[in-house]
């Protein structure tokens, strides 16, 4: 059976987590935290980079430094991952649905405008499949009605919009390196900061609301309980398991677009005949192989070949069941507007297997098995 997905193991993962043991300093920001943090601040060029145990826990922080009180309303699509929308609902937001584009399946920028209400407080992107949203318009909307942005960048590490990278172009910028990504530490994330004003009230914040950080650095004789916050620090022993894959981080990310790549040509002449849609990479986004999808016509087809690739050893998946239609999306959001695209495009992905280790063979033998479905 060829995998839907295979956690990224680059093979120096074990030794360095040897390492954070020996160094007698597990817990969070220890040495391979403060490479990881460091890493991705000079690769990104965000002000400051806070790994976390999770993505749903970077837009936490995010939620919380945006200062999300209850009544507030945040804008998001309907279609992404529960952490999105639950990062807001804990702090008692009301979360507003807006529809998607269906080339990238991202957030319509063209409808936000019209989902803002004087509750507003921020617009809540999604970067799927590590294509970007239309940044500048969402940028300039968010200026103009005075709204903070946070960018779920959980699919985009290395990919980015006319030149900067995902993550660092709103307010706050959350990562997923889950085992599902394209580097992973099993769970974690991280938080990335673009103005340097919210830095300390983060550091606070992700050390259950001490000045722990200054301490360590030596600002403070002593550490002391400044605010709220929580424990969002990651052992380190995770963080040597992802320093292990950012080392060698173009050579995944090349390795992931070139079966990406793969998939697309094969696949191409599907598309031609109108069997099925292939994903789309607008003219300003550099994406980063994180997922290859296909449209099927219907729910019905979709179905069909997902079982018959499982017969014949290849496992391919959906995604996400839009927020609105399910029970606590009706308790805490609204839909604004119409779900013209959201639902029915939602019902024809497929995704297929993508992974560090995947050969060019298996993905040829994939794309092989989707043709013979259609015919051929």
């Amino acid at each position: 059976m060829i995998n839907f997905n295979v956690p990224p193991y680059t093979g120096k993962e074990m030794e360095y987590i040897r390492q954070a043991v020996e160094n007698e300093k597990i817990c969070g920001d220890g040495l391979f935290t403060m490479k990881c943090s460091q890493w991705i601040e000079e690769r990104t060029g965000t002000e400051k980079c806070l790994l976390t145990t999770s993505c749903t826990h970077a837009l936490e922080m995010a939620a919380l430094l945006a200062d999300i009180e209850p009544g507030d309303e945040v804008i998001m699509p309907s279609y992404t991952f529960v952490s999105t929308a639950d990062a807001f609902v804990l702090r008692g937001a009301k979360i507003v649905f807006v529809d998607i584009r269906p080339d990238t399946m991202n957030i319509d920028e063209n409808l936000i405008e019209d989902a803002i209400t004087d509750r507003t407080k921020a617009i809540a992107v999604v970067h799927y499949a590590g294509i970007s949203c239309e940044m500048d318009k969402i940028m300039g909307i968010a200026k103009k009605h005075g709204l903070f942005v946070v960018e779920d960048a959980a699919q985009g590490m290395m990919a980015s919009y006319k030149g900067k990278a995902l993550g660092t172009i709103g307010d706050f910028g959350c990562f997923s390196f889950h085992e599902t990504k394209n580097y992973s530490m099993g769970e974690g994330g991280a938080l990335l900061i673009r103005d340097a004003e919210y830095v300390e009230k983060a550091e606070i914040l992700r050390e259950k609301g001490t000045d722990r950080s200054k301490y360590f650095r030596g600002q403070v004789d002593k550490y002391r309980w400044m605010n709220y916050g929580s424990s969002y620090l990651p052992s380190d022993m995770n963080a040597a398991y992802l320093y292990a894959q950012l080392e060698i981080a173009d050579e995944i990310n090349d390795i992931r677009l070139a079966r990406w790549k793969s998939y697309y040509e094969e696949l191409k002449p599907l598309e031609e005949a109108g069997k099925i849609e292939l994903p789309f990479v607008p003219e300003e986004c550099v994406h980063n192989g994180h997922m290859f999808y296909i449209k099927a016509k219907d729910l019905g087809e979709r179905t069909a070949l997902i079982n018959f690739l499982k017969e014949n050893g290849i496992l391919a998946v959906f995604h996400y069941v839009p927020l609105h239609t399910a029970p606590a999306g009706i308790k805490f959001g609204r839909f604004c507007g119409e779900d013209k695209y959201t639902t029915k495009e939602s019902e024809r992905i497929l995704r297929l297997p993508m992974f560090y280790k995947l050969t060019e063979e298996e993905a040829a033998y994939i794309s092989g098995k989707v043709k013979e479905f259609y015919g051929f």
